[in-house]
């Protein structure tokens, strides 16, 4: 029986194992499924991974562009903005008055094309009108209509296109029935071109978009070191101007002395004589010569404006030049007498009474060598270079027959005029006042305002021949306030020495404007020092001396 049951046993152990090992394959048939269905799910992850991390970047690639692309759109709306700035309107107050029962208003406007393309079919419209007149001859360099509370200004023929990087300025003299509508009209002024306001793109737009200047600020270092190169050497010279240098005349383009050789004259004009008399003595003058280096005086007697011809002291008015040219006689300076032509527009308006007042000063000083005639300050209005030319013949040369200044004082120095106040020179150049001697024209600059564009003129007409005066300027703008500009102001000195031209500085007085050669609330007249001295009359001093 036991050998039975080993020999079962014996039977069976095959079976077992070969049980196991079939089972031992399947269990590692098993494991082998599972990790290549382990490698399968991490090779489908890093699949995953890898498409997700490329998703992201693409993401991110394509927000950065979008970000790139709200950068360059922000990037061109800010130059759209500054270009919005490529032409300039600009409105200056050129100062009000009383005209019998209304008030006049001056406003200069210029237009700057800072753009790189030409502009035509342009207007400039400017609020506060209403009510306002436009007298004939009271506006310049443009045509002005008013429509309601707006005045608005087109080109006229030679200004209908302002070229690229140019400029064109006009003016205008309205009337208003009282003194707050004058001072209400608004100092800016909106450019229509064809019609729609302008953009930088020309594209029409029905916004507002005023332009403004800026005007940057100089520090008193950048002003002194200006200053410093602006300014030319003078060679000093014992005795006074008139007894070194004599009768002056006038050769070529030129100012001349007794000996023949080029001078020139360089002083300060009073402001008018009627609202500042007390700057006229003998030790006001001394201070501006022996301290300042001038050796020049120009007397403004005003015509219009409650002065000579308008209701002003004419006796006083008369005595203050009469006392001017003596005080500047004895200290042996050069004088200008000043027929200060302004509001009154055109020369013509008191002509007669221009002929008989220098028929009495050239009788008068006919033997004196150190006084030049001044004939008509600034004519404007849209007064022709024709009316100007004929008035100054009149005055000097021949009224009925006789002469005026030359009948007696044939020699003397004669200053002439020219119109847009004394800025269109060039237009004198080309019909000069003919068969005389010793005449000169005049150029007058406000250095921040007038630029190029009359230092071009004055270039043109001196390269024509003409002799040129610069009998007034100063180096702030038009308006005689606002800020001092430097750099013109130093090209307009640097053709004072390349041309030897003579000048004048307006204005000796304490006016409360940036064109006062003292400083607002100085009661001295005599004897400054530097701190009466105001920034413009410092500049010129240093111009005067050659530091």
């Amino acid at each position: 029986m036991e050998e039975d049951n080993k020999k079962k046993h014996s039977s069976v152990l095959p079976v077992v194992i070969a049980i196991l090992a079939t089972l031992a394959v399947v269990f590692v048939g098993i494991l082998i499924y599972q990790g290549v269905e382990k490698k399968k799910a991490n090779t489908a992850a890093d699949t995953t991974e890898a498409v997700s991390t490329a998703d992201t970047e693409a993401t991110e690639s394509t927000t950065l562009e979008a970000e790139s692309e709200e950068q360059t759109t922000e990037s061109t709306t800010a130059a759209e903005k500054e270009k919005k700035s490529d032409v300039v309107v600009t409105v200056t107050d050129g100062g009000s008055w009383a005209n019998g029962s209304s008030f006049v208003r001056q406003l200069n406007v210029k237009v700057e094309n800072k753009s790189s393309s030409d502009l035509t079919d342009w207007e400039v419209d400017m609020k506060g009108f209403t009510g306002a007149t436009l007298a004939e001859g009271s506006y310049w360099s443009a045509n002005l209509t008013i429509d309601g509370d707006t005045l608005k200004a087109t080109a006229v023929d030679y200004n209908a296109t302002i070229p690229a990087g140019s400029s064109i300025e006009f003016g205008m003299q309205p009337s208003f029935s009282s003194e707050d509508k004058a001072n209400a009209v608004a100092l800016s002024g909106d450019l229509y071109v064809g019609g729609k306001i302008y953009t930088a793109s020309g594209d029409s737009s029905d916004k507002k978009d005023t332009a403004k200047e800026t005007t940057k600020e100089t520090t008193k270092e950048e002003e002194e070191k200006t200053e410093a190169t602006t300014v030319k050497k003078a060679e000093t010279e014992s005795g006074t101007p008139v007894a070194n240098h004599g009768k002056l005349s006038v050769k070529g383009t030129d100012i001349v002395d007794k000996n023949g050789e080029k001078y020139q004259l360089k002083g300060v004009s009073t402001h008018g004589l009627q609202w500042f008399p007390e700057y006229v003595t003998k030790e006001t003058f001394q201070t501006l010569r022996d301290d300042w280096g001038a050796n020049l005086i120009r007397l403004a007697l005003y015509t219009d404006e409650s002065g000579y011809c308008s209701g002003g002291d004419q006796a006083k008015l008369k005595q203050l030049v009469e006392d001017g040219v003596e005080y500047a006689t004895e200290l042996g300076m050069y004088v200008i007498i000043d027929w200060h032509v302004l509001h009154d527009l055109t020369p013509v308006k008191y002509q007669s009474d221009a002929e008989t007042f220098f028929d009495e000063m050239s009788s008068l000083y006919k033997d004196y060598d150190n006084v030049l005639y001044e004939i008509c300050n600034e004519p404007n209005g849209g007064t022709s270079w024709s009316e100007v030319k004929e008035y100054a013949e009149d005055i000097t040369f021949s009224f009925d027959t006789v002469y005026i200044v030359r009948k007696n004082d044939p020699d003397g120095i004669i200053i002439v005029g020219t119109p847009n106040w004394s800025q269109d020179v060039d237009v004198a150049a080309q019909d000069p006042i003919k068969n005389q001697t010793n005449i000169m024209y005049t150029v007058h600059f406000y250095a921040a305002t007038h630029k190029d564009d009359i230092r071009n003129k004055l270039i043109k007409a001196h390269d024509a021949g003409l002799p040129i005066f610069i009998s007034e300027f100063s180096i702030c703008d038009a308006s005689g306030a606002g800020a001092i500009d430097y750099d013109s102001a130093s090209a307009w000195a640097d053709l004072f020495s390349k041309y030897n031209l003579s000048y004048a500085a307006w204005s000796l007085s304490n006016k409360g404007e940036t064109a006062s050669l003292l400083n607002n609330g100085v009661s001295a007249v005599s004897g400054w020092s530097d701190s009466d001295i105001s920034d413009t009359g410092k500049w010129l001093k240093n111009l005067m001396q050659g530091n």
